[in-house]
């Protein structure tokens, strides 16, 4: 293929990219500094909080080297594809794209940048998503390849960083908000994960992680604190067993911390569109 033919494919891609991203009203990627702080937990739930009232929702896994949304949702058939296109699973409402889809268990991806960012755009320009109200996008942890690619392609809205209290994973979910603003991402707001474990017999509340970390680098950063995830074992065995907590226990407090960071995330949303109308 000559650069000439190279060309025209990018144009291309880029053309359905587009047409993509038009459909799609708000589009929020979950970014996290490091790995291990919950982030497609949060991603998951985020997703069906929002659906819960009334927005149609998609997922798009852009972990490439360690997707777990299907893992998380129960999804383990493969992507469909027909006639140049890909086709999302729909799991309780909600449309998912995942590479976990396309691989065997425990097979690993050793892909190089270009590769990973090459899937994500495919994720975008192929994948028949329709209209959609939301796109969240799950990213790797890290400041890498993929996130620039999400960031250019999927021209994302709001960036919801999650951290834990503990200072290791504030000290690097700084670094991730930093990008977020360097990416110029109009909205940026800090989710707590973690915050503490209330023991189911006794009721007390303990700090494992630490606590506040999350709050004091929102308001360091000047950018939102969304809210603080407690720890609960049922989130962790539903996750397991492919199903979020905000459907399957709808007024325990990690569902309604998610309708807390939904309605201040709306909010954003509606400032927004207040201030254009003024304008």
């Amino acid at each position: 293929m000559n650069s000439q033919d190279h060309k025209k494919d990018y144009e291309a891609e880029e053309k359905r990219i587009s047409e993509t991203v038009s459909k799609i009203t708000h589009r929020i990627v979950v970014f996290s500094g490091k790995g291990g702080v919950g982030k497609t937990t949060v991603s998951i739930n985020l997703a069906y909080a929002l659906q819960s009232k009334g927005f149609s929702t998609g997922i798009l896994d852009a972990d490439i080297t360690g997707p777990n949304v299907a893992k998380m949702l129960n999804i383990e058939d493969d992507l469909i594809f027909l006639n140049g296109k890909i086709y999302p699973f729909e799991k309780y409402g909600a449309k998912i794209v995942s590479m976990a889809s396309m691989l065997k268990n425990g097979q690993p991806l050793i892909w190089r940048g270009p590769m990973r960012s090459k899937i994500i755009n495919q994720f975008l320009a192929d994948v028949d998503w329709g209209k959609l109200d939301y796109l969240i996008a799950d990213l790797p942890p890290g400041t890498g390849d993929e996130i620039l690619t999400i960031s250019q392609q999927m021209k994302p809205d709001y960036a919801v960083v999650v951290t834990t209290p503990q200072q290791v994973s504030v000290i690097d979910a700084e670094r991730a908000i930093n990008m977020a603003k360097k990416l110029e991402i109009p909205f940026i707001g800090v989710v707590e994960n973690m915050s503490g474990f209330v023991c189911p017999h006794c009721s007390a509340v303990l700090n494992i992680f630490g606590e506040g970390g999350g709050k004091k680098l929102a308001d360091d950063c000047g950018v939102p604190f969304l809210g603080a995830i407690p720890i609960d074992i049922d989130a962790r065995i539903l996750g397991d067993n492919g199903k979020p907590i905000v459907l399957e226990k709808p007024n325990c407090e990690v569902t309604n911390v998610f309708k807390l960071i939904v309605n201040l995330i709306e909010e954003h949303y509606q400032e927004e569109l207040s201030e254009t109308l003024k304008n």
